[in-house]
């Protein structure tokens, strides 16, 4: 008996080995062929295709391009997937996980009136929006030119292969444009709009830009025998690769919006991960007996050959039910990471039906993880892990500072403190016993930050602060860092609700306001919350350059796990 328990556990141990040994393996889906169907609550103009393959080698489907062709005559569904042909888009819809379509016009030509309110109900069909790309060919480009352009708060940018431009209003909402074999007045007119100067010139086109948005940008292709696919080709190298639109004041992105409801969307930076300087790799590696972890690394060059133990890391976790490409593609820690030389690594800690992994993690799950980053990256400094999240991640990092503060040297939340009843394993009661216990042993320093508008879990008011999971975070962290209690009063602070010490107001160049303050153990700012009037619940991209600049000051001794101070 005991010989046939021995043979089956050494059965199942070399099991559970060889499965270890699956090391970057790889899911990936064959590309399917982009095939248009017709959009039927939009009538019989407007064909559409969605990439949904969900290929974990591409990249996730937030902010992916979404292409709009309004072509020179109306085509029917075989015309409009041989049109498709030409643009060569295809490449680029499965490489983004994006989109592409063809809006007919209403009649057998374009009537501006008509096909604007066509238009409308288009924007209102999709409802979220962030990188809508409008290609007009012919007199589709006219269109275009004429009435698009001049409603273009939603549009990411515009695309013209000939036609011109026969309304003589100018537009107040600057859009990035490639103009190729137009009418010559159709350049000068974006340009205008945009308010952009030359910057470049060479044989295939000349660009334009504006000095204070580089993002405001104009392309005029110089080639006019240029085919269509060559044109969009240097369009997506030279303009539409380099931004899109995003829309989280006074309401939440992802909750979409009408046409026109909240104004011109900013123009925000896409991330281009082959231009950026950092690799990233998927990892799909079985730890625990329950099933595979998945995540992705993200490697900055410099960082690759590094001396051991001298790169820090920051794991990013995502938001209920988003995959664990939502954080690193809309969070700036990507684009932080390249500039300032740490990897990045996030994780499929949710497990709720993304595929490859469905393994809920845990925060033992996440460690585990995290040991395995480590072991598999010897330049990684294993005093300098930190930890960041969205929402749902937000709560989980938070919960990672109080539960793992042997392995983190300081955790941030966006959008997500702790709620006062269980999620994810964990709950304000939970943690604040752990945070008692600790106090006066342990530190974790702590950085909080979300929008005012925040419609998901409400910003903190005088008329709703009890129980408040942002307030609960602070409380918790407050008592395991051993700082004097701190009253809740809304007359002398109305808009963080506590009294914060370095209080301090900082004004954006895109029309938001951030007020934030810290809260000091001895000169030590070990909590640090900053509020983003009229944002909602999403990440502000800018704040990853805050809470790195945060975390920098913090390493984790490996031996005494004591917290390490170096001030900036």
């Amino acid at each position: 008996m005991k010989h046939s328990i021995m043979a089956n556990t050494i059965s199942k141990l070399l099991l559970f080995i060889c499965s270890a040994l699956i090391i970057d393996s790889l899911h990936v889906v064959a590309q399917p062929s982009v095939r248009l169907n017709r959009v039927e609550e939009l009538g019989n103009n407007v064909f559409l295709y969605r990439d949904t393959t969900q290929n974990i080698e591409a990249r996730g489907s937030m902010n992916a391009p979404l292409f709009i062709i309004y072509p020179d005559k109306p085509v029917n569904e075989e015309e409009a997937n041989a049109l498709i042909g030409e643009t060569g888009l295809d490449d680029l819809v499965f490489k983004y996980a994006g989109g592409v379509g063809v809006i007919n016009p209403i009649g057998e030509t374009y009537d501006n009136e008509k096909d604007f309110t066509a238009y409308k109900s288009f924007i209102n069909h999709l409802r979220t929006i962030s990188n809508l790309k409008i290609i007009g060919i012919g007199n589709g480009a006219t269109f275009v030119n004429d009435v698009i352009s001049q409603n273009a708060n939603e549009v990411a940018g515009i695309f013209i292969y000939g036609g011109k431009r026969t309304k003589k209003t100018p537009s107040d909402i600057p859009v990035p444009a490639y103009i190729s074999r137009a009418d010559k007045n159709v350049a000068a007119y974006y340009v205008k709009v945009n308010e952009a100067k030359k910057i470049e010139e060479t044989n295939d086109h000349i660009i334009y830009a504006n000095d204070n948005e580089p993002l405001q940008r104009v392309v005029l292709g110089l080639d006019k025998n240029v085919t269509l696919k060559d044109a969009i080709a240097d369009a997506w190298q030279t303009l539409f690769s380099r931004n899109y639109r995003f829309s989280n004041y006074k309401h939440t992105t992802y909750m979409g919006g009408r046409f026109g409801e909240y104004g011109s969307y900013e123009l925000e930076p896409y991330l281009m991960l082959d231009e950026s300087g950092v690799t990233r790799k998927t990892v799909i590696k079985k730890l625990h007996e329950q099933g595979a972890s998945f995540w992705y690394e993200f490697i900055p060059e410099k960082t690759v050959h590094a001396p051991d133990r001298s790169i820090p890391l920051v794991v990013l976790l995502h938001g209920n039910n988003n995959d664990n490409r939502t954080q690193s593609e809309t969070s700036g820690f990507i684009e932080v990471a390249a500039r300032e030389n740490f990897i990045v690594a996030e994780i499929e800690w949710q497990g709720a039906g993304r595929f490859p992994s469905e393994v809920f993690l845990g925060l033992d799950g996440i460690e585990f993880v995290v040991d395995e980053i480590i072991r598999t990256h010897p330049q990684i400094d294993p005093s300098r892990i930190y930890a960041q999240g969205l929402s749902a991640g937000a709560m989980t990092s938070a919960a990672l500072g109080i539960r793992k503060s042997h392995l983190f040297a300081a955790v941030a939340g966006h959008s997500g403190g702790v709620f006062d009843f269980p999620v994810f394993g964990f709950s304000y009661q939970s943690l604040l016993n752990e945070a008692k216990q600790k106090a006066g042993c342990v530190e974790t320093p702590y950085f909080l930050i979300t929008g005012t508008d925040d419609n998901v879990i409400p910003f903190p008011t005088k008329d709703n602060y009890t129980n408040n999971p942002f307030f609960n975070a602070i409380q918790i962290y407050r008592r395991m860092n051993d700082l004097p209690e701190i009253d809740i009063d809304f007359y002398s602070e109305s808009i963080l609700g506590m009294k914060f010490q370095g209080r301090e107001t900082i004004l954006t160049n895109k029309h938001l306001t951030l007020e934030t303050g810290k809260l000091y153990k001895g000169n030590i700012p070990l909590i640090q919350f900053t509020a983003i009037l009229h944002y909602g619940h999403w990440n502000y991209a800018p704040a990853a350059q805050m809470m790195w600049d945060f975390f920098k000051q913090f390493a984790r001794d490996p031996e005494t796990k004591k917290l390490i101070y170096h001030p900036k």
